[in-house]
């Protein structure tokens, strides 16, 4: 009975293990090989390790990881489903940590943090005055 045996491997040698890229043997999602050609292409040093990219790779994939889930509890405590610039805005405005790393970062259509200056807010009556003697703030 011929056209019955095991089936041998189409790429490559047969037995040879099939090959991986680097991003599924560091268990990352953002691309390792990508980010090492970048890094030689940018001529930032003579020579590159290639754990420098897996380094690399896996804060750049910390960083998105951390503002997108910020940015989604702002936007569902907006009621929206969709995250918006405003909500990026919003989520890295309120993190110490991400506020200090991207301090001289402008976000396009993300707007402002609401804060209105105590001095402008009107005073609050005093405690010690009657009730007859209101206190209105104005002198």
């Amino acid at each position: 009975m011929s056209g019955h045996g095991k089936k041998k491997a189409v790429a490559g040698n047969p037995g040879s293990p099939s090959k991986k890229r680097k991003s599924v043997k560091a268990g990352l999602q953002f691309p390792v090989g990508r980010i090492y050609r970048l890094l030689r292409r940018g001529k930032y040093a003579h020579r590159i390790g290639s754990a420098a990219a897996i380094y690399l790779a896996a804060v750049m994939e910390y960083m998105a990881a951390e503002v997108l889930e910020l940015a989604g509890n702002a936007a569902r405590e907006n009621k929206k489903t969709r995250i918006m610039p405003r909500h990026i805005q919003l989520a890295v405005s309120n993190d110490d940590e991400l506020n200090k790393f991207f301090s001289c970062v402008i976000i396009p259509e993300g707007g402002v943090m609401p804060n209105i200056h105590p001095q402008l807010l009107p005073r609050k009556a005093y405690k010690n005055v009657t009730s007859s003697q209101e206190y209105d703030g104005i002198q």
